[in-house]
């Protein structure tokens, strides 16, 4: 006889250090079956072959995700010069070998040049859609599609190392950016050809590694343990602004209705908290100066 496992109510932000040699997703899975919970979501996938800083939002926190999937991170890049490859990163098959004669003068400049507003265009292997399918799908069957360069910003490019054919960076850059590409566009303008060798997440929003646990450190916890290590829900939007209401006004509010708070003047969404300091949510004021709910916490009691 099959028992099916029982799926807990939980909710919140566990920082999880993925390591190497498993997707996103399957990093999810096992999180999810360790925590028994009912409902959980990443926010922002890594390759395999990338480790490092993966923030996953187990149960209600799922409904504030997207505040991390649209935020600025950081990633520490091993780039190796000479060689281009088909996938962009050291698991491909190289494809041109050329010989490497770049000074530090001139790597320096080269870095330069691709901080602030740039493009890009997507790698083939990426889990961007196309006609319902990923791109990676494509390029497995040796499909090539078009695709359109997009805007990105590199906010800082830091080199922390360079040895030979190799170098080591620390990149800080807004959502959508393929540090693959950055590092295949730094070997053209070098005019050698590189690839990306090596890849580890260091921030996402304000979160950060230094803080991320790992799987096997989770699977020698128990239960109540890794509860424990949970950040709660609105951990994922602590920058916005903060309100709090009064015990009426949230009885109101957690039923959908706009509700008044004399003095509020704040553009955009903000936090919501009742006067025990509990999260019920997020709003924004409407034009008459009512708090309108936008995303609610699903009540318990």
């Amino acid at each position: 006889m099959q028992f099916k496992r029982i799926k807990r109510d939980i909710s919140g932000i566990l920082l999880l250090d993925k390591p190497l040699g498993i997707s996103s997703n399957q990093a999810l899975q096992i999180v999810k079956r360790l925590f028994q919970a009912a409902k959980a979501g990443h926010t922002g996938s890594l390759d395999p072959l990338a480790s490092g800083l993966l923030p996953i939002c187990l149960g209600e926190a799922t409904k504030f995700s997207h505040f991390l999937l649209d935020s600025d991170k950081s990633y520490r890049a091993l780039v190796t010069l000479g060689s281009t490859t088909t996938t962009g990163d050291a698991e491909g098959e190289v494809l041109e070998r050329s010989p490497v004669t770049t000074t530090a003068a001139e790597l320096d400049v080269a870095l330069k040049k691709m901080v602030g507003d740039i493009l890009q265009v997507p790698p083939m292997y990426s889990a961007l859609k196309h006609g319902g399918k990923a791109l990676y799908e494509y390029a497995r069957d040796g499909v090539e599609i078009t695709r359109e360069a997009r805007p990105v910003r590199i906010h800082d490019i830091t080199l922390e190392r360079f040895e030979g054919n190799q170098f080591e960076i620390v990149v800080s850059c807004s959502k959508g950016t393929y540090i693959r590409t950055l590092a295949e566009d730094i070997g053209k303008l070098l005019g050698c050809g590189a690839h990306l060798g090596g890849l580890r997440r260091l921030t996402t929003a304000h979160f950060h590694l230094d803080d991320a646990v790992t799987i096997e450190q989770l699977e020698q916890m128990s239960l109540e343990q890794r509860d424990e290590a949970l950040l709660g829900a609105d951990a994922a939007i602590e920058d916005l602004p903060q309100v709090t209401i009064d015990a009426d006004s949230a009885f109101y509010l957690l039923r959908g209705q706009e509700v008044w708070k004399s003095g509020l003047s704040i553009e955009g969404v903000f936090r919501i908290y009742n006067e025990q300091g509990d999260f019920l949510g997020i709003g924004e004021q409407t034009s008459r100066g009512a708090i309108a709910p936008k995303r609610l916490l699903r009540q318990t009691a």
